[in-house]
Formats: structure tokens, sequence, C-alpha cells
């Protein structure tokens, strides 16, 4: 099997949740190979300058501020990206967000927040880009960033309904696969679950409880770019070649 981003060169790429973590990262490795990168983002500003700090590589970063749990900023985002770049030819369905708290006292509002980004907000993208992509004829890749939580749940203080929601994507993204085919359309779809990441969800979230920092410390983690990686690898194999599922742990992970 024969890897290569060749095809996607010049052509562009959304990501959502794109101003740090695993969306930065992403972000950054799709300009390096020469996309069209639209980072979308609530704290746009971040993305902006990052956008100046990669001027001069093959592709180019572009930012936009937008909340994908809202129906209209995701509308207005693909409208922006076809008037202003192009037709998509690659979602990232990165942003996503959990919540400190538990099932017994849970506040009802947190949990529809949560849905409506990990769920919701991702099922209207992917819709608005595959009617994008059916439109141009185009033979795009959706990638879903899932979790090892969306396969398994583990023992762990407070995950909350962050583990369903990241189940619901499990189940979506087969879903999917099933409905192109059935259309006909050889638009791929992959859903990338990493296992614990540095992020601002977790290591580096300023409001960790002390139970959660010291679960955290005791952990093997891996690195944002390692998931980039996974991405590109995801992205660069032939067009008969579909990596539905790709997991990524470090090294050590005890579940």
């Amino acid at each position: 099997m024969v890897l290569s981003m060749d095809r996607w060169v010049g052509k562009v790429a959304i990501v959502t949740g794109a101003s740090s973590g695993i969306g930065a990262a992403i972000a950054d490795a799709l300009v390096e190979k020469g996309l069209i990168v639209l980072g979308v983002a609530r704290r746009s500003e971040r993305v902006e300058e990052r956008a100046k700090q990669l001027s001069g590589k093959k592709g180019k970063l572009h930012a936009i501020k937008a909340d994908f749990a809202k129906e209209e900023d995701i509308l207005t985002v693909f409208k922006w990206a076809k008037d202003n770049l192009g037709p998509v030819h690659i979602l990232i369905n990165n942003a996503g967000k959990g919540s400190n708290s538990n099932l017994t006292e849970g506040k009802t509002e947190e949990w529809k927040s949560i849905f409506d980004l990990n769920v919701l907000g991702l099922c209207i993208a992917t819709r608005e880009a595959v009617k994008v992509m059916k439109e141009n004829k185009i033979n795009g890749h959706i990638i879903h960033v899932n979790s090892v939580l969306g396969h398994k749940i583990i023992s762990a203080p407070n995950l909350n309904i962050y583990p369903a929601s990241k189940f619901a994507v499990t189940a979506l993204t087969e879903t999917l696969r099933q409905e192109l085919n059935h259309q006909g359309l050889k638009i791929k779809i992959t859903s990338v679950s990493p296992g614990m990441v540095e992020s601002e969800m977790t290591t580096l979230n300023p409001n960790l409880t002390p139970d959660r920092q010291a679960m955290f410390e005791k952990m093997p983690s891996l690195k944002s770019e390692d998931i980039a990686d996974g991405v590109v690898y995801a992205l660069s194999t032939p067009e008969h070649v579909q990596v539905h599922e790709l997991t990524i742990k470090p090294v050590g992970e005890g579940f």
C-alpha cells in the first residue's frame, strides 16, 4: 500500500476545535502537507496567530469564529468556505467537550451542551460536508475524532455522559459508512479513537479536581501530534482503502 497525501494538495479541509490540542495539531499537519485549512474555533484569535506562524508553508490556514454546538454557526462556516475557499474535500470533526461532574448530581444543561457539540454538531457538520461532496462529485474523507471511551467504559471519577456521547460517535461512524455504501458514494469515513492525550480537556485543564489530577498524573499519555499523525495516515491511504477505526494508545495505558 502506497501512502500519499498528493491528491489532497490544494484541496479544502475544515478542522473543528482548531484553537488548541488535537485540532490545532491536525490543522498544522494538513497545512504542512499542502492543504487549504479552515480552522474553526470559538477562540479564533488563536488560529489566526498560528496562521501567521505557518505563513510560507506548502498550504494555508484560515481562521473562522464559530461554535459547533449551534447549527446556525455550522451553516455559516460551510457557506464561508464555499464562497471564499471552494468545495470541502475533508472534514475533521474534532470539536468536543466533557464535564467534571457525575450522573447522579450533574446539571441537565451541561448534559445538553455536551450532546449538542459532541453528537449533534458532528452530525450537522457531516451532513453539510456530504452535501458539498455529492454536489461536486468529490470522493472526500470525513474523520470523527472519537475516544477509547467511545468503545469501553473505564473505572474513573466524574466521566458523566462524555463516554455516552463518544459511543454515539462510534455508532454514527458505522451508520454513515453504510449510508454512503447504499448511495454508491466513494466518500470515506474514519473514527480516530485516542487514549489519554495531554490537552486542555485533561492534564492541561486548570479546573481539574484533585482526584482527577491525581488520576491523570499516574497515566501514560500521548501528544496531540501523535493523533495528527494518525489522521494523516488515514488520509494518505489509496482511494480504495478505508481505515474505518484507528485506535491510538500510549504504551502502558491500563485500559
